[in-house]
């Protein structure tokens, strides 16, 4: 029998997962580091074909991801555990910090990087994580990646996928129906508590629907339920400090309840 070279590729592409996967659970298990750039539990696979992002803006994310990172240990401290990942110039913040007023300062040092169009803050005040969770987080985002990539209607090299307490965040270039697709593969994996979705909505023609940042939506994941998610309706423009940039039309956080 002849195998397809669509089915090698994506053969390819779990192996890859796979491999991201043993390699980040080794780093999570050597110890902690207060600052994560890109993420032990993020197994992206933009850096492969088909990427919807343009090179340049591949190349941006990288450098984002840098300085942010930067910026934030120059204000880090004991209880500052903060993983930046970016997205097509859409940083998303999650991870562990003491106090409110830490979450803020970490949010505006990486709105204020080169280039970041667009800053979701996902951090959470309390405690940072042991290494069994963040441990169970990487197992997860292999799951979530492996079950994305069989999936022949979902565009998996357009999502980026991160994992943070459970919390499975998905960020990408993706149709509506795409992205609804890839929400209900991602919440039907046990062990995922929430999905929220920090999507770029894109038409069936590649390019950029207008849109600004919505709620979050939770999504329950434990019972696999399909319960229909809310519409995502844009939140009132929150009030930004002058230095900071205008929303980014297209980029939508879509939490999913």
């Amino acid at each position: 029998m002849t195998t397809s070279p669509t089915t090698i590729f994506r053969r390819g592409q779990r192996l890859a997962c796979a491999c991201l996967a043993v390699a980040a659970l080794g780093g999570s298990l050597a110890g902690c580091v207060p600052l994560v750039v890109g993420g032990a539990a993020a197994a992206g696979i933009g850096t492969l074909a088909l990427d919807r992002r343009s090179s340049g803006a591949q190349l941006d994310d990288q450098a984002i991801e840098l300085r942010a990172a930067a910026r934030i240990r120059e204000i880090a401290n004991d209880d500052m555990n903060v993983t930046v990942i970016s997205f097509n110039r859409t940083a998303l913040l999650t991870g562990t910090v003491g106090s409110e007023a830490d979450k803020q300062r970490a949010g505006e040092v990486v709105r204020t990087a080169p280039n970041v169009r667009a800053v979701v803050n996902e951090v959470v005040v309390g405690p940072a994580l042991n290494i069994a969770r963040r441990s169970n987080d990487t197992y997860l985002t292999t799951k979530v990646k492996a079950s994305l990539l069989d999936a022949s209607d979902v565009p998996a090299n357009s999502i980026k996928v991160v994992t943070e307490g459970g919390v499975v965040y998905l960020m990408g270039l993706v149709t509506r129906r795409e992205a609804d697709r890839a929400t209900d593969i991602t919440r039907g994996i046990s062990g995922v508590e929430k999905v929220v979705r920090v999507f770029e909505f894109v038409g069936d023609d590649g390019q950029s629907l207008p849109g600004g940042v919505g709620p979050s939506q939770t999504v329950p994941g434990t019972d696999g339920s399909r319960v229909p998610l809310p519409p995502m309706a844009p939140l009132p423009a929150p009030a930004a400090p002058a230095a900071a940039p205008a929303p980014v039309p297209g980029v939508v956080t879509s939490p999913v309840r």
